[in-house]
């Protein structure tokens, strides 16, 4: 299936929306450590999203779904259902690991066709807003 070199406007909405509100969430802990709660359930039932997001690309990829596409739905669901678990420092850093592996895998798999072409670009800084907010939150707290 063909998809397109550039991010669809659309396309950019839904994917900058929801990681800025884990930026936002990490702007507001350091005032307010409270929204630190909401900003982990956030954070972790988007990685969780992503899971499903890589999961429904395996049905349209040609030969059936690839192992590292099962893998990398596994890791990712395993560390957004333990960001909903685990204590909050262990959480945000597990939570990272989780958005961190969507940046590394997600280029590479379009590269392959195992996702659209623009999620090459797409996901390296869209990751990175999330991780800045989850380093936010960890460093609030861990103070």
């Amino acid at each position: 299936m063909d998809t397109p070199d550039r991010t669809p406007p659309l396309s950019m909405l839904l994917a900058y929306g929801p990681v800025l509100i884990i930026l936002a969430a990490g702007v507001t802990s350091l005032q307010y450590p409270g929204i630190m709660v909401a900003g982990r359930i956030w954070a972790s039932s988007i990685l969780i999203f992503l899971a499903g997001v890589v999961r429904g690309l395996s049905f349209f990829t040609e030969g059936g779904a690839r192992r590292s596409q099962i893998a990398a739905m596994g890791f990712r669901f395993g560390c957004g259902l333990l960001g909903l678990v685990l204590v909050a420092p262990i959480a945000f850093l597990v939570l990272a690991t989780g958005y961190l592996s969507v940046l590394s895998y997600d280029p590479i798999s379009s590269r392959s066709g195992g996702a659209p072409r623009y999620f090459e670009t797409l996901r390296p800084p869209q990751m990175a807003v999330a991780v800045a907010g989850l380093l936010m939150m960890l460093w609030v707290s861990l103070t």
